[in-house]
């Protein structure tokens, strides 16, 4: 007898039943903020070493069929994000995890696909909708019949070495253009040799002269990463190993889809990880738990000397996984630990036990109680200043993930099971912490933020806040962003939500045009205390002709808040525009849900409220009369050079 499932929205179903019964009933668009949800359920069940799961895929199809503006009059604040799709091959199996991978970021997807092997004209033509769409990322997906397609018949290695280095110049060319011409990222990818194509060869020696010939290929076209801001390469390679084939040869032969759907589905995961990161959506804490999470057996129950991660048979596999762990810490990744577990027994395993990779030092936060671990999350992001949507939460414990998953959406759950094997795999799988360049702020980021509890003590040891800044001895050096400074800028932009005026995200292109531009500024605020330096942590991005001044963007990370920091550098500016004869300086505040603390910044230093936009968008101007300018806080020294 067949079983019958019911779909009914009210029963309860898996999430793919969720989302198949709002779109049958037209509900789909009305209930998108269930959507990030359902779709990060769907692919926390697949393996982590494997495709994301098919089921993610067919969500994507029931998505791809919504009419954006249908979501975004349901939901008008959704950000939107989008993507013209060009290439050698038929791509349409990318569509539907495409969309469903932006999806779980919270990404509405708009798509402009190209027609079939139109990448060489759609990059070179500037009229094409790869540069008239005002494409966030142009997707230009190649596999190795562009080489191939151009081989005489019969072939020889010295053939491939011939059409592979003028195509590889051909691509850098486009690549150039786009970046010339163009407005997002250009996303290439490397292109895997079939087995059949390298088999055509019958004599070992040749194969292993192709192999060499195809990977310097390759390495000419991660080589453009390098060389271009704006240009991202997807290696398929790694993607390949684990998740299958590149193809399936009838469909590649018969239907032109040179790229098999299991790959196209990792590489759209690859696309999704991109996006989050172009918004400024990258994950800045790892919050791991303790027992059969970092090491094998629960302390509580079997006591130090019954728990391991070394020297057993499953104890290794959770020392590989500390140590995974910790080399995301050493890039600049904060490391907290949420445990069910008394404190002080924690402590003295991660100080003294054997087999720890792991001490306490790579921790910020090291939080072991029975409070409920939502609310422990909250208190560490309260601790460190950060919102919880900025966390990733790992632990085996399918009731803590549910928990935190359904108290606190914004945090990324990880759910690892009783495998430990698979744990970096699941930790790994959706490259929460990608960014697009490390800079040397990232891999002082867990020192720095130690030294705050230094800090901490010193102000509930002050009488008062301002007896704590008189003794902090804050130092401001603000001037236009340097060379290698211009990365950390373009993060700052990408990364800071609270204390950013308009939101406005920079690229490190956007940040090196407009610094080099004869009609603006980027100035970099970087500050120092008695406890140590805390590197670049802010901007004022200015621009203005015929001697106005306007304040684009103003940004500060949130580890220096409540310093006068930003008081002082404005009070420079100010200062800087009226000597330079300015008749004012303008602003604008545009608010986000999570910038409402600085709405008061400008009228604190004396700009006068002009406007509000339908958007909310507030205007400013301060008309600069010398009693109106503002001072800078006393306890703040201050460096200002602004050109």
């Amino acid at each position: 007898m067949a079983t019958v499932v019911s779909t009914a929205v009210g029963e309860r179903t898996g999430p793919l039943d969720r989302l198949r019964a709002l779109h049958a009933e037209g509900r789909l668009a009305g209930a998108y903020d269930e959507v990030p949800g359902l779709l990060s359920e769907i692919a926390g069940t697949g393996d982590p070493a494997g495709p994301p799961a098919a089921d993610l895929s067919r969500a994507g199809q029931l998505l791809a069929r919504l009419d954006p503006q249908e979501v975004l009059r349901a939901y008008p604040g959704t950000e939107t994000f989008t993507v013209a799709v060009t290439g050698h091959s038929v791509l349409n199996a990318l569509t539907a995890p495409l969309t469903a991978q932006l999806a779980r970021h919270g990404l509405l997807l708009r798509l402009h696909e190209g027609d079939y092997d139109s990448w060489r004209r759609d990059l070179q033509d500037t009229g094409s909708e790869v540069y008239t769409s005002g494409a966030d990322a142009v997707l230009c997906v190649l596999d190795a019949d562009i080489v191939f397609d151009e081989l005489p018949h019969p072939w020889l290695v010295e053939d491939v070495e011939r059409v592979a280095e003028g195509k590889l110049a051909l691509v850098r060319s486009l690549a150039e253009r786009y970046v010339a011409h163009g407005a997002g990222t250009l996303v290439l990818n490397t292109v895997p040799l079939l087995r059949s194509q390298a088999r055509r060869l019958v004599d070992a020696r040749s194969r292993a002269r192709l192999g060499v010939v195809w990977r310097e290929f390759n390495a000419g076209l991660l080589e453009l990463a390098a060389e271009h801001d704006r240009v991202h390469v997807v290696d398929l390679d790694p993607l390949v190993a684990s998740c299958g084939p590149v193809n399936e040869p009838r469909l590649a032969a018969y239907a032109k889809a040179r790229l098999g759907e299991e790959l196209l589905a990792c590489y759209a995961r690859e696309a999704g990880h991109l996006a989050r990161s172009l918004r400024g959506r990258t994950k800045k804490v790892l919050v791991v738990d303790l027992d059969n999470t970092l090491w094998d057996g629960i302390l509580g129950d079997d006591g130090p000397e019954g728990i391991a991660a070394a020297t057993t048979y499953r104890g290794e596999a959770f020392g590989r996984f500390q140590k995974a762990v910790g080399q995301i810490g050493a890039q600049g990744v904060l490391l907290a630990v949420c445990s069910k577990n008394d404190l002080e027994p924690v402590r003295s395993v991660l100080r003294e036990h054997p087999d720890m990779a792991l001490r306490e030092g790579d921790f910020v936060q090291v939080v072991a109680n029975w409070e409920p671990k939502d609310r422990n999350l909250a208190e560490i992001a309260r601790r460190l200043n950060l919102g919880v949507d900025s966390f990733v939460f790992a632990d085996d414990s399918p009731f803590e993930c549910g928990l935190v998953a359904r108290n606190l959406p914004g945090v990324a759950v990880v759910r690892l099971d009783e495998e430990p094997a698979l744990h970096i795999e699941r930790l790994l799988a959706d490259g929460w912490f990608d960014v697009r360049e490390l800079t040397a702020e990232d891999r002082a980021r867990a020192t720095q933020y130690r030294t705050d509890a230094a800090r901490q003590d010193l102000m509930e040891s002050a009488g008062s806040m301002e007896e704590y800044l008189a003794e902090l001895g804050v130092e401001v050096s603000l001037s236009s962003v340097r060379d290698h400074e211009i990365a950390r800028v373009s993060q700052v932009t990408l990364r800071t939500n609270q204390f950013n005026l308009t939101t406005e995200r920079l690229q490190q292109a956007d940040v090196r045009e407009r610094r080099d531009s004869a009609e603006g500024a980027v100035l970099a605020i970087r500050s120092a205390d008695r406890f140590g330096d805390n590197g670049l942590v802010g901007a004022v991005i200015i621009s203005g002709t015929g001697g106005s001044w306007h304040i684009d963007n103003m940004l500060l990370s949130c580890r220096v808040f409540a310093r006068g920091i930003e008081q002082a550098c404005l009070a420079a500016v100010l200062g800087a525009a009226h000597d330079a004869g300015a008749p004012a300086v303008t602003a604008r505040y545009r608010p986000t849900a999570k910038n409402h603390k600085v709405r008061g910044l400008y009228p604190s230093v004396g700009f006068a409220e002009t406007g509000e936009d339908a958007d909310g968008t507030v205007s400013f101007r301060h008309d600069l009369a010398a009693e109106r300018l503002p001072e800078r806080p006393a306890h703040v020294r201050l460096t200002a050079d602004l050109g």
